[in-house]
């Protein structure tokens, strides 16, 4: 079974992550609807919901590279995964179970400008 994942933070081109997704088709770049926010947890990301568009990518991922996403992502205990429109189909995102922790927002809401 095939599924789509939008991506926003490690697993995108260019970052530490993305070996995870070097056998999935990237189908695009996306911007998500205003309804997220972005936080800077050090070493990754989390988003949870808020009033801000999420920039990211789009691929084209199997049941077995799912399901080692979702080990990486340590789901459900870290984060959780919902289902988003985007201009290929509905993806899943990963949004983070647990706000309290969260203090430094990324008001560009793209990870690769959080510097």
């Amino acid at each position: 079974m095939q599924h789509l994942v939008f991506v926003y933070g490690t697993l995108r081109q260019g970052e530490s992550n993305h070996h995870y997704l070097a056998n999935a088709q990237l189908l695009g770049l996306h911007e998500t609807a205003p309804n997220y926010a972005l936080y800077d947890l050090g070493a990754y990301p989390a988003v949870i919901s808020g009033h801000q568009a999420i920039f990211g990518e789009v691929y084209l991922v199997d049941e077995v590279m799912l399901q080692a996403l979702d080990q990486l992502e340590d789901v459900p205990v870290e984060y959780r995964r919902e289902l988003i429109d985007t201009p290929f189909g509905q993806a899943w995102i990963y949004l983070y179970q647990d706000a309290s922790l969260l203090d430094v927002i990324i008001s560009s809401g793209d990870w690769s400008q959080r510097v």
